[in-house]
């Protein structure tokens, strides 16, 4: 448990950057700090840690008053991950990622041991192990950075904006890689971040820091998107902000229409009407792109599939959100997203009509944060 009475920060020259935050962030919970650059989501973290000394108030980890516990012991007990990952560029990544359990106390052998385990945890190949930092990419940096935060199995992470100098393809793989982890280890969790999507997916709870470090809401993610507590809270999360309320409704169920489909090898025989689309195959029959009339006459005439088409739009995997359903219908050329199974191959089309139908049907008032 980590809580915060009366917290605040206050510089020399007067200007506050945290202003009276109390909250609690129980055990095992993600709690995701968002907010507009200058809001204090990042000083209000790093004062958990004491790398930032509160001015008033009282913090509290596991009961006990953070500025009377020795700042290096705390800081042993706690992963900390940062932008860019803050390797040393010196050390191998097995190395940098027992770094802390050395520290501690335990054999650099027993420690490199141990690095191991926890790189293959986080989705590293062991092979990196020897590497240098300088000779992975950013994705591999980050995921040594969360490596190294998990060496010494501390009880709380602290995540400043960990995947923000990724691009968006690496950043939802770690993402992911983050909810895998945390059903499996369930640490407390405090995660600073600027993307609301990103505090939405990840977090148990959000808490949204408004201009001068004051809080404005601390409340489950579905009940922020569907009851922000104010006008900077609504301005922050977004004017779609129901549609980001999509993920919390499940998407089983919905029923599946036909799509025609054709094997990539066969569009010269296809024979389409104008409005009708054709659902285009690999070999293997996973889907991979929409073709339609035009596109049809083109591709006879010599030009690649890719120009005559008008792209695939998402691909759904059923068991997953409402949220995923309507974007695969919406990006859908032929306004039927394509419901594919585990292994990317095709079991029919969902239409946003039937996804807001599911919509009605699960639509409940969402738990008071």
């Amino acid at each position: 448990m980590i809580t915060f009475t009366g917290v605040t920060k206050r510089y020399p020259d007067g200007t506050v950057a945290v202003d009276d935050l109390t909250i609690d962030i129980p055990e095992g919970t993600l709690a995701a700090f968002v907010g507009p650059s200058g809001c204090g989501k990042t000083t209000s973290m790093r004062m958990i840690n004491r790398m930032i000394e509160p001015t008033s108030g009282t913090l509290t980890v596991d009961g006990k008053d953070v500025t009377k516990v020795d700042p290096v012991k705390l800081r042993l007990g706690i992963g900390y991950v940062i932008q860019s990952a803050g390797l040393m560029p010196h050390q191998r990544v097995v190395d940098n990622v027992a770094t802390v359990p050395v520290l501690k106390g335990e054999s650099r052998r027993s420690a490199r041991r141990a690095a191991l385990e926890v790189l293959d945890r986080v989705g590293l190949d062991p092979k990196l192990a020897q590497r240098y930092p300088s000779q992975l990419s950013g994705g591999q940096q980050q995921r040594v950075g969360v490596a190294r935060a998990l060496a010494a199995d501390p009880p709380i992470l602290l995540m400043d904006e960990p995947f923000s100098a990724v691009d968006p393809v690496v950043r939802e793989e770690l993402q992911n890689e983050i909810l895998r982890l945390q059903s499996e280890l369930r640490k407390t969790i405090v995660f600073v971040t600027h993307d609301i999507d990103e505090a939405v997916k990840l977090a148990d709870m959000v808490a949204v820091f408004g201009r001068g470090g004051v809080l404005q809401q601390y409340a489950d993610p579905a009940f922020v998107l569907s009851n922000p507590a104010n006008e900077l809270v609504s301005e922050f999360v977004g004017a779609d902000r129901g549609y980001r309320g999509l993920q919390f409704f499940e998407a089983n169920g919905l029923p599946l229409h036909d799509i025609r489909q054709v094997a990539e090898g066969d569009v010269d025989q296809l024979q389409l009407a104008s409005g009708d689309w054709a659902l285009v195959t690999h070999a293997d029959g996973k889907p991979f792109a929409w073709i339609n009339a035009e596109g049809v006459e083109v591709h006879r005439n010599g030009s690649s599939l890719y120009d005559s088409t008008i792209g695939g739009g998402s691909f759904f995997r059923p068991g997953g959100s409402l949220r995923l359903a309507l974007d695969a219908a919406l990006s859908s050329p032929s306004g039927l997203g394509v419901a594919v199974d585990q292994d990317g191959r095709l079991l029919g089309g969902v239409r946003a009509d039937d996804v807001l139908a599911a919509l009605r049907q699960q639509r409940r008032v969402p738990k008071v944060g």
